[in-house]
């Protein structure tokens, strides 16, 4: 029985020709942006060849209203190792990521945002601790030039991806400079989730973990992309796609609130025989009312939760679609 054959058994195929480095990077209105990104990812390309291995860089416009997908245009066209996907409207930071992932060809995937929050010269150093044995390698952003309420819940995410995924010690989940081999690229891309959270999906199927501090600055230009509506889907993405200890948490609070309700009900059983009836205490009747009743639908709309996500994973919709590749050989590319 051949290998890839076998039930969850993943054999890793290339391209002989194919780059030692795929660079991914979404790309979503960074026209002020993708100049400037370039000029300073050509040169850590450069030094990658230099030190013997090809390198390719596949940047997904994620369906950009703005002149980004022009300028991604005139960059493939001035530099082939530059490769472009455009999709036909936007999907997400992760569904571009994953289209990158699909199409790249690399023995190591980098992602890296445009944004240039995370700096294109310190991907020598993810591929330095790459090259010691390490099957995933993250970025630790240092010291974060982003708001205090971004850093409050860049905080809360990372502690708690660090109890899903129980021993990986990343400190930082949210840095999108990160890279990963082969395999566990080739992994990733045989599951079939429409939302997911990649850096924690790779240590799914990685053995060993490194995680190096990198720098982090500013914005070069324009404005981030995560409203307060996205951080909150992207957490309820964190919990219902990579754990239901929720759910179990509240079938062990409704077990707890039922067994507090026959006590005090057996409480005001007894004490009405000892005392008769009373008047008092009706309101503090209607407040623990109003608390299970908040408790309940609370419950409800964390089980909404995952049958929505059930919902959307049954109807196999595609996480996007491309309508434009530039610089892109379909007898090289992967299947």
């Amino acid at each position: 029985m051949p290998l890839s054959s076998l039930p969850g058994v993943v054999v890793s195929r290339r391209h002989p020709q194919a780059p030692r480095v795929s660079i991914v990077i979404p790309v979503f209105n960074e026209e002020q942006n993708l100049p400037l990104l370039y000029e300073r990812l050509a040169p850590v390309m450069d030094g990658i060849v230099r030190n013997g291995g090809g390198v390719e860089a596949i940047l997904v416009d994620d369906g950009s209203s703005d002149r980004s997908l022009e300028i991604l245009r005139e960059i493939a066209g001035r530099d082939p190792r530059v490769r472009v996907v455009s999709f036909n409207r936007n999907y997400g930071q992760h569904a571009a990521v994953f289209t990158g992932l699909e199409m790249s060809r690399g023995a190591v995937v980098v992602t890296l945002d445009a944004d240039l929050q995370n700096q294109p010269e310190d991907i020598p150093k993810l591929l330095a601790k790459f090259d010691e044995g390490f099957d995933v390698v993250g970025g630790w952003r240092e010291n974060r030039k982003d708001t205090a309420f971004r850093r409050f819940a860049s905080r809360r995410v990372n502690a708690m991806m660090r109890r899903i995924l129980k021993g990986v010690e990343f400190r930082d989940y949210g840095c999108m400079l990160r890279a990963y081999s082969r395999p566990v690229v080739d992994s990733m891309r045989q599951c079939e989730e429409r939302s997911t959270f990649i850096p924690a999906l790779a240590c799914q199927f990685a053995r060993r973990v490194a995680e190096v501090p990198v720098g982090h600055a500013d914005r070069a230009a324009g404005e981030s992309k995560y409203s307060l509506w996205k951080l909150f889907k992207l957490q309820a993405d964190l919990v219902t796609g990579f754990t239901a200890a929720p759910l179990r948490l509240a079938t062990f609070a409704g077990l707890a609130v039922a067994g507090l309700s026959v006590a005090f009900g057996a409480f005001l059983f007894i004490r009405r025989l000892i005392h008769g009836p009373e008047a008092e205490g009706l309101f503090t009747l209607f407040a623990i009312l109003f608390f299970l009743v908040g408790a309940l639908f609370f419950a409800l709309g964390l089980l909404g939760e995952y049958v929505g996500r059930i919902y959307d994973e049954v109807r196999h919709r595609p996480r996007s679609v491309v309508a434009e590749t530039i610089n892109f050989n379909p007898d090289e590319d992967p299947v």
